[in-house]
């Protein structure tokens, strides 16, 4: 019997937060990603690389890799405070990530520009939701399998919110104006899913290539080969967006 499902799955993570009455100066962007596999790669290559990865650095696979701890070296990541093994840490995480196949579609909202621009702004993280369905959709050639889309709870008001955007965008509120076939599935924090510790990893990289172009941004430059891209290679207004 010929499956309903995608050969895709999608893992969704963000950067910054949504809110526009208080702004953070130094991160005044919210970043969302949805990271796109097609599932045979994520089983083959994407899970066993990242469970490898953990067994060497910690004798089991039980850690769960946030870009925020790894970077202050938190909980697990103590271990990190020495700069020799920090950079080994990260060198060959950043490799893992290059080697490993998925595509990487990301919306950013300037929550600045945007609160200025309209009078009665709409939640960023609901803009960057649109965007992102619609450009996975343009990848997914508008299939008609059902392809899951997997996010993180992060509360019952948050995420009935977001379910809503979410069914109401499918329901055809969206740029074709049609359908949409994605299927919403909220995993617990504590989730040790590959696929959404890998797109935590690469938000936040974007976040800082937007506020500053000029700076050195390794881990940006690893990922940017991912992005989805036009047949002529074409990236902005694909697999990524800037708003306004």
């Amino acid at each position: 019997m010929q499956s309903d499902f995608s050969d895709y799955i999608i893992y969704v993570d963000e950067s910054g937060d949504h809110g526009l009455k208080t702004i953070d100066p130094h991160y005044p962007v919210f970043v969302l990603v949805f990271c796109i596999f097609k599932k045979s790669e994520y089983v083959q290559a994407v899970v066993p690389s990242f469970q490898e990865f953990k067994f060497t650095h910690f004798g089991h696979d039980q850690i769960i890799l946030h870009e925020t701890d790894i970077r202050k070296d938190r909980g697990d990541f103590v271990l990190l405070k020495s700069k020799q093994m920090k950079t080994a840490f990260l060198d060959e995480l950043s490799q893992i990530i290059q080697n490993v196949s998925f595509t990487l579609i990301s919306c950013i909202i300037k929550k600045e520009s945007y609160r200025e621009r309209y009078k009665d702004p709409g939640n960023p993280y609901h803009i960057a939701l649109r965007f992102a369905l619609e450009r996975a959709a343009f990848f997914l050639n508008k299939s008609l399998a059902i392809t899951h889309v997997i996010v993180e709870k992060r509360g019952k008001v948050e995420d009935d919110e977001l379910e809503l955007e979410f069914r109401r965008i499918c329901a055809g509120d969206n740029y074709f104006r049609q359908a949409l076939a994605f299927e919403l599935v909220f995993a617990d924090k504590k989730s040790n899913s590959a696929g959404l510790q890998l797109a935590d990893l690469v938000a936040r990289p974007i976040g800082l290539h937007v506020l500053k172009p000029e700076q050195e941004n390794r881990a940006f430059e690893i990922i940017a080969q991912k992005f989805y891209r036009s047949r002529q290679g074409s990236l902005d207004g694909y697999g990524f967006k800037c708003f306004p």
